[in-house]
C-alpha cells in the first residue's frame, strides 16, 4: 500500500513548507508541493493540514533491558515496552547498560533489541557498560563492533562519578582506538558514549586524552550535562573544541531543586552561548534508575527514566524557551543520528520512512511511522509488544 501524507509542514529536520510526502513500503518515495496519483492502487490519503511533520526521533541512550538498582535487587528497573517509544515519536533507540552489567547482561541487551526489531522499532546497542575494562560478548569490543549488528559502539562508560571504575587516561584512550578501528572496518563510527557524573572534575579526562593522543574529541558523546551549570559551561568548551553533548530529558524534582537544568533549559542556554546547533543532542535515559544522592553520595531515594520525556523536552524547548522547531527537532534526529553514524533523523527520498505527525499547535503527536510501518495513528497505538 501506498500512503500519501496531504498539506503537512515538512520539516526534514529544515523547514521546506507546505508538502505532500508519499511513502512506499519502507521508504519515502517522494514529496513535493502538490502530489498527483493517477493510479488504481490502493493508496491511504492522510489529511495533514494544521499538521507538521518530521523525522522519527532518535532517543540516543534507553536502557531497554532496565537498569540496575542503587537500593539493591528490588529496586531494579523494569524493561521498555515498545509503545513506551512510539507512543512519544520515538522510531530509534540506541541501548545501553550501566550501572549494573552483572545482572543486566550483553546478550539480554541484544536479545531485547532484537524482539523490538521484530515489533518494527529501530534498535542499535553499545557493548560494555559504565565500567572498565569492558565486558564484552565475543571477548573484544574489535569482534562485538564488527559482527554483531546491533552494536555501534562502547557504552556508557562512566566518568567523573562515584560508580565509575575510575579510568585513566591509557585506558579511554585505548579503548575509543579499538572502538574507532572496529567502526572502520564495519562501517560504523564506533563512537565511546560517556556518562558524566556530579564530581567536579568533568571532562577533564576527556580532554586529557585529546591533548595527549590521537584520538579526537568527536570520538567521545557526553551525556548527562545538564547536571549543573559548571557541567553546562564545561560542555560549552568541549563543544567549541570539537566534541558534542547530550542532555538528559528524564530528571527528578530533587534535581531540578539543587541545581540540576531542564534539558530544554539547557538547550537554550547552549545555543544563546553560541554553540553551534549540529553540537546538541537531548536523550531520554529511559528505563535508568534514577538515583538520588546527598552531597556525601548517600541515597536518598530512586526514580526512573521515561522515554516520554524526549518529546515533552522538544515541547518545552519550543513552547517555554524559545528554541526554533528547526533546532529543537536536530537536538532528537539528525543530531544524535549524525554523531553515531546512524542513517536515520532526515526525512530524504529514497530515506527509511521513519516519520512523526505532530500537532502544528500543541506539538502533540498524532501519528508515528517506523520503517513505513503505521505504530501510532491519531494518538493511539495500533502496534504493540505481545505483553502490553
Amino acid at each position: 500500500m501506498l500512503t500519501l501524507i496531504r498539506g503537512a509542514s515538512l520539516y526534514t529536520p529544515s523547514p521546506l513548507g507546505k508538502m505532500d510526502v508519499l511513502i512506499a513500503g519502507t521508504k519515502v518515495i517522494d514529496f513535493q508541493p502538490h502530489i498527483k496519483l493517477d493510479s488504481n492502487i490502493n493508496v491511504k490519503q492522510i489529511d495533514a493540514t494544521g499538521c507538521i511533520l518530521t523525522p522519527g526521533f532518535v532517543d540516543s541512550l534507553v536502557h531497554i533491558t532496565g537498569g540496575g538498582g542503587e537500593a539493591s535487587f528490588a529496586s531494579r528497573t523494569p524493561e521498555m515496552n515498545l509503545t513506551d517509544a512510539t507512543l512519544h515519536g520515538i522510531t530509534c533507540v540506541v541501548a545501553a547498560l550501566g550501572t549494573d552489567s552483572s545482572s543486566r547482561t550483553l546478550t539480554n541487551l541484544v536479545a531485547k533489541a532484537k524482539g523490538l526489531k521484530e515489533l518494527g522499532l529501530n534498535v542499535f546497542c553499545h557493548t560494555g557498560s559504565y565500567h572498565l575494562p569492558a565486558k564484552t560478548l565475543t571477548g573484544s569490543v574489535t569482534n562485538d563492533i564488527m559482527y554483531i549488528e546491533e552494536f555501534i559502539g562502547v557504552g556508557e562508560v562512566a566518568i567523573s562519578d562515584h560508580r565509575s571504575s575510575q579510568p585513566t587516561v591509557q585506558q579511554l584512550a585505548e579503548l575509543a582506538a579499538e572502538a574507532k578501528v572496529a567502526g572502520m572496518l564495519s562501517g560504523k563510527k564506533g563512537i565511546i558514549s560517556i556518562h558524566v557524573g556530579p564530581i567536579d572534575s568533568h571532562l577533564t579526562i576527556l580532554h586529557e586524552v585529546g591533548n595527549s593522543t590521537d584520538i579526537a574529541l568527536s570520538q567521545f558523546y557526553p551525556t548527562h550535562m545538564n547536571r549543573n551549570k559548571a557541567l553546562l559551561d564545561a560542555g560549552i568548551d568541549f563543544c567549541k573544541a570539537g566534541g558534542s553533548i547530550d542532555f538528559t530529558t528524564s530528571t527528578t524534582e530533587y534535581d531540578l531543586a539543587h541545581g540540576e537544568y531542564a534539558a530544554a533549559s539547557a538547550l537554550a542556554y547552549c545555543l544563546e552561548h553560541g554553540v553551534d546547533a549540529t553540537k546538541l543532542t537531548m536523550s531520554s535515559d529511559g528505563h535508568a534508575s534514577l538515583p538520588i544522592f546527598d552531597d556525601s553520595f548517600n541515597l536518598l531515594g530512586l526514580e526512573v527514566g521515561k522515554e516520554a520525556s524526549l518529546h515533552t523536552s522538544f515541547m518545552q524547548a519550543v513552547h517555554e524557551y524559545g528554541v526554533s522547531i528547526e533546532h529543537a527537532l536536530m537536538a532528537i534526529t539528525s543530531n544524535p543520528a549524525q554523531v553515531l553514524g546512524l542513517n536515520k533523523g532526515t526525512i530524504r527520498i529514497q530515506g527509511d520512512a521513519d516519520l512523526v505527525l505532530l500537532d502544528e499547535k500543541t506539538l502533540s503527536t498524532k501519528h508515528v511511522w517506523s520503517n513505513g510501518k503505521l505504530m501510532v495513528e491519531q494518538g493511539e497505538a495500533i502496534v504493540k509488544g505481545p505483553f502490553e
